[in-house]
């Protein structure tokens, strides 16, 4: 079966931290790009960060640079989204989309997504 499956979110006090995963299942997930979205409650979604296939360049919202960190490992068909310093601003369903390349708006697959809620 082909699919893309996040895990990791919860319930974290603001300043704490979270690891998101994407794994993938039925398709090699280093053959793509892969972006990591979220949408808060009553907001459209928006791109957080996205890992390239081939020279797995990074990129990163500017609210989260230099508080998330997007990275992948080949071997487990996974990327992830490390998240510190986390903001109550940052309450979303956090979803992963594997796609041919960072900032097309065309993606192959979706995950269902993952709860990350920063409250104290």
């Amino acid at each position: 079966q082909v699919q893309l499956v996040e895990s990791g979110g919860g319930l974290v006090q603001p300043g704490g931290s979270l690891r998101l995963s994407c794994a993938a299942s039925g398709f090699t997930l280093d053959h793509y790009a892969v972006g990591w979205f979220r949408q808060a409650p009553g907001k459209g979604r928006e791109g957080v960060s996205c890992v390239g296939s081939s020279d797995g360049t990074t990129y990163y919202l500017n609210s989260v640079k230099g508080r998330f960190t997007i990275s992948r490992d080949n071997a487990k068909n996974t990327v992830y989204l490390q998240m510190n310093s986390l903001k109550p601003e940052d309450t979303a369903v956090y979803t992963c989309a594997a796609t041919q390349v960072c900032g097309s708006y065309n993606f192959d697959y979706w995950g269902q997504g993952t709860q990350v809620t920063v409250s104290s």
